[in-house]
Parts: structure tokens; C-alpha cells; sequence
């Protein structure tokens, strides 16, 4: 079995993706949406981060996070969000064909991919670069015509801050 050395570095800003499993397109699904917000709030009083952005796509989600100083633990906050929206809706999306033995052991529905992929953001170029990856991905996916027509994102607040001009991450 591989072993993955995961980058954790006390206070540190990080790049996640989190898919569901099999890309089952169910992420806007108005249920999973609201677990996911009431699983993000609850999992944030309990263990604060701050998330510098986000998006929301059907199958999948990108986001960046800031843990507080002296904390490292991401993978916790990610387990506890990824558990407690199985919990919420995870039997309305349960595919039996998909359970292994394995999954079934270890108690784990067939909402998400097991793992996640992250990166260390390790500069304010690389923090720019990550930020215009998140915010152009529904275009980049054929979701959107702009940045700006995606709803399921933080591209408005930087907007609103001054960051991107409204019409960036439009279709060439």
C-alpha cells in the first residue's frame, strides 16, 4: 500500500480538490449544498480556518484554506466535513453496486472519493495562480460563460473587493 506524506505546515494556506466518488454529478443538488454548508459551519466553530476561496462544481470542489496559527490539521477538518455531510444525505445517494467490503467495514457511504488532492500554497504568486485556477474552473469546464456567471463560487466577493475586474475568466 502507498504512503502519502501529506505538506503540514502550522498556519499554513492550502489547495484542495474533493470529488465525489465515481464523479457523480450531485454536489448542486439543493440537499447536498445545504449539508455542505451546515458541515462546513459546524466543522469551522469547532476547529476555525478561514477559506480565502471556493468553488462548487457538480461533481467536484476546489477550495483554499488558511488554518489558524500552530494548526496543521486539515485532513481532520476535511474527514468531519466529508462524515457529517455522508450522514445528512448519504443514503439518498447510496449506490449498493459501489459498496466494497472494505467501505462497508470501515462504515463509508459512496458520496465521495476516499482521498483529496492538496497543495501547500507556498507564495503570493502561487496563492494568484491557485485563486484564477479556482475561479476559472467552471468556465475551463464548460459550466459557465465567466467567472462571473458561476454562482457556486467566491469569485464575487474578490470582485467586490477590487481583486478581479467583474469581466475576468470570460470564454476567449
Amino acid at each position: 500500500m502507498a504512503r502519502f506524506r501529506l505538506d503540514r505546515l502550522p498556519g499554513g494556506c492550502y489547495f484542495f480538490t474533493v470529488v465525489t466518488e465515481r464523479r457523480q454529478r450531485i454536489l448542486l443538488e439543493p440537499d447536498v449544498r445545504a449539508a455542505l454548508r451546515e458541515a462546513i459551519l459546524a466543522v469551522r466553530r469547532e476547529r476555525p480556518f478561514a477559506i480565502d476561496a471556493w468553488v462548487l462544481l457538480p461533481d467536484h470542489l476546489h477550495a483554499i484554506w488558511t488554518l489558524p496559527e500552530g494548526d496543521a490539521d486539515y485532513a481532520m477538518r476535511w474527514r468531519e466535513i466529508k462524515r457529517r455531510v455522508t450522514r445528512a444525505v448519504g443514503q439518498r445517494y447510496f449506490r449498493a453496486e459501489w459498496q466494497s467490503a472494505r467501505r462497508a467495514a470501515k462504515g463509508c457511504g459512496t458520496l465521495w472519493q476516499h482521498r483529496y488532492w492538496e497543495h501547500r500554497i507556498r507564495d503570493e504568486a502561487d496563492f494568484a495562480a491557485h485563486l484564477d485556477y479556482v475561479h476559472f474552473n467552471p468556465v475551463k469546464h464548460g459550466l459557465a460563460a465567466s467567472a462571473a456567471a458561476w454562482p457556486y463560487s467566491t469569485f464575487h466577493r474578490y470582485v467586490q473587493t477590487g481583486r478581479y475586474p467583474a469581466d475576468w475568466g470570460g470564454k476567449p
